[in-house]
């Protein structure tokens, strides 16, 4: 019997319901590795954190707490930070959009735009500061900026590719 279209009822692939989140942080993260890109300060955003913040974001109920510590590995592996950094800092960013999810009760797109921008700049400034340890923290932050505000920008684009993403992910068949 050949169908044409899926059944009414018919729930959503329970394969894509967890993979396309946790693939296109993963993606999101080892894509500036892919880039044939040599630079001497960040230029390119953290992708696999502005992913990582938009899923949180736009789906809090859908990952637990503790989803930064593996996310975060594989983010450390591309990104070249010290082992841990990304680990703690996404986790702590994991936990603030839950505490203010269940503080904020109507958000809207301009308070996920702004609670993903400030999350960016700390996340970014702190694991500027882990990695340069012995630096001026003046001069370290000062390098960062650009890439805070740039990242801040692209925040719209990538919610809006996280949605798609996951009106791919409900999609019956």
């Amino acid at each position: 019997m050949n169908r044409v279209g899926p059944r009414l009822g018919e729930p959503a692939s329970l394969w894509r319901m967890r993979v396309v989140p946790i693939a296109s942080v993963m993606f999101a993260s080892a894509l500036p590795m892919m880039l044939p890109l040599i630079a001497n300060s960040p230029v390119l955003p953290p992708l696999g954190l502005i992913f990582f913040l938009c899923w949180q974001l736009l789906r809090t109920e859908m990952w637990p707490v503790w989803i930064g510590l593996p996310l975060g590995l594989w983010d450390d592996l591309f990104s070249g930070q010290p082992i841990g950094s990304a680990i703690g800092l996404w986790t702590l960013a994991s936990i603030a959009i839950h505490y203010s999810s269940q503080r904020i009760y109507w958000r809207g797109f301009l308070h996920d735009w702004a609670i993903a921008a400030l999350l960016i700049g700390i996340v970014q400034s702190l694991a500027a500061l882990l990695a340069h340890p012995d630096a001026a923290p003046g001069r370290v932050l000062l390098l960062v900026v650009p890439q805070i505000i740039v990242s801040a920008l692209l925040v719209p684009l990538v919610m809006r590719l996280t949605g798609k993403f996951d009106n791919f992910r409900l999609k019956r068949r």
